[in-house]
């Protein structure tokens, strides 16, 4: 009995040692262990450096004795020079003001220096995304620099010929619809005001086969007499067009109805393109055919109301009503028909902008056109040249200088015409094995190359890259 008893207190006591002995291996490995007021106690220290000890241990170095790591602060990059006039070859000093419509991508104000680098006198811009209602607000940063840049170009207000949104139709006859219309209108109006621009161009608009011509022109005065109210003195530009579907301003007379309907006459004109008059009808390749159609615009709208025109040649035929622009000389207007425009004293000292297809486009991270626009450059080499070349009982009246001499002076000869015209042909032959004639890149085949992944900080410049330059078919 007295064995049992002194076995079970021996067994009683081993339990109590083993329960002892976990306690102190739980105690010695839990994290509450380092709430312990223990100073010996010290926390198990984080995996990275544990990882660090072990790579000190294997290389044989001491924890004392190893570097501190610095964090890497990185470098800002410093924003390129200011680009200036010296950075371009000299402008050629023309009384016809030439040049095209130029990208706007990051910026308005990089739209003067895409400008300098093809060697224009006149160029024209979207104010915003031609092709949505709502944009965002032009930045105060980029008005001062567009103002300040077109005071260092030496570029005047008056030779800037902004294009409207192609989504607006004050013609329309549902209310809804053209008041949509009318408030995108107004917007681009008052960003012209903003950036010291004098003239706005537009396309008048369409009946969509709801209304008649005189209903549509009678609401496209109406909102142009409501936004001279609303502004201050920008001059809005009517364009004639190809004449396709329910369009209206195709015939001249339209323009000369709606103008006829405005209050304030000194505040509208008109923008003439040469592929529209072509497409509508008015055959314009000859001298005599020339003097003819503007004898008509004299007639039907008042050649005090010309403003503006756009330099484009034609890929369809004479009435075919099909908008479709050309490189200069590449289609069926020909040189010949821009030498007797641009040696019309009546197209001076107005815009003349080039819509014809791009093919290349600016590049660089801030979307300059430092390379590339190789046809646009050429082509408004070429119509420098022809500028002023062909006489005229107009141009024998002022005694002014238009433009400096060519060599050789006198009437173009055929071989002349046609080295020029292959001058367009080869820089659009080399432009297109890279792009395609909206500036978008291509493949060897020249198909559309596939877009990489935009990035974020993109998206506001993306506004204004959608079909940015108007080297576009309409």
């Amino acid at each position: 009995m007295a064995l049992r008893r002194s076995s079970r207190i021996a067994t009683t006591i081993a339990s109590t040692t083993k329960q002892a002995a976990r306690s102190a291996v739980f105690t010695a490995t839990s994290p509450l262990s380092s709430l312990s007021p223990d100073p010996d106690d010290k926390p198990r220290p984080t995996k990275r450096k544990r990882n660090n000890v072990k790579a000190d241990a294997a290389s044989g170095e001491d924890d004392e004795s190893a570097p501190t790591t610095q964090k890497r602060t990185r470098r800002r990059r410093s924003p390129p020079p200011e680009p200036t006039p010296d950075d371009f070859a000299p402008r050629v000093e023309n009384r016809w003001k030439i040049g095209p419509h130029v990208s706007s991508s990051g910026g308005v104000e990089n739209s003067v220096i895409n400008a300098a680098a093809v060697g224009a006198n006149a160029f024209a811009i979207f104010l915003k995304s031609q092709r949505k209602w709502e944009s965002n607000a032009l930045k105060e940063e980029s008005v001062t620099k567009f103002k300040a840049r077109m005071k260092a170009f030496g570029y005047s207000p008056s030779h800037v010929l902004p294009h409207g949104s192609y989504l607006v139709n004050l013609g329309n006859p549902d209310k809804e619809k053209r008041e949509k219309s009318y408030a995108c209108f107004v917007d681009d109006l008052k960003r012209c005001e903003e950036l010291g621009l004098q003239l706005y161009n537009f396309h008048p608009g369409s009946t969509v086969g709801a209304a008649t011509i005189e209903q549509s022109m009678a609401l496209i005065a109406e909102c142009i007499n409501r936004a001279h109210k609303e502004t201050e003195y920008a001059v809005i530009v009517l364009e004639n067009m190809a004449g396709a579907g329910n369009i209206v301003g195709s015939r001249f007379s339209e323009l000369g109805d709606i103008i006829r309907q405005v209050d304030d006459k000194t505040r509208v004109g008109v923008c003439l393109d040469t592929c529209h008059m072509f497409a509508a009808g008015y055959d314009i390749t000859t001298k005599d055919g020339w003097a003819a159609t503007m004898a008509e615009f004299e007639r039907d709208v008042g050649l005090s109301y010309l403003r503006g025109m756009h330099i484009n040649d034609s890929k369809a035929p004479l009435a075919s009503k099909k908008d479709r622009h050309e490189n200069i000389g590449l289609g069926h207007l020909g040189l010949r028909t821009f030498a007797h425009i641009l040696s019309d004293p009546r197209t001076r000292d107005m815009p003349l902008i080039l819509e014809t297809p791009a093919y290349d486009a600016p590049v660089g991270k801030e979307k300059l056109a430092w390379e590339g626009m190789g046809v646009w450059r050429t082509e408004v080499s070429v119509l420098n040249r022809l500028s002023g070349c062909c006489s005229s009982p107009l141009e024998a009246e002022d005694e002014t200088p238009a433009r400096p001499a060519r060599e050789g002076e006198g009437e173009i000869g055929e071989s002349e015409y046609e080295g020029w015209r292959e001058e367009v042909h080869e820089a659009v032959k080399t432009a297109s094995k890279a792009r395609d004639a909206k500036g978008r890149k291509v493949d060897g085949a020249g198909k559309k190359a596939r877009k990489g992944k935009r990035r974020k900080g993109d998206e506001e410049d993306a506004e204004d890259e959608d079909d940015d330059s108007c080297g576009e078919d309409h």
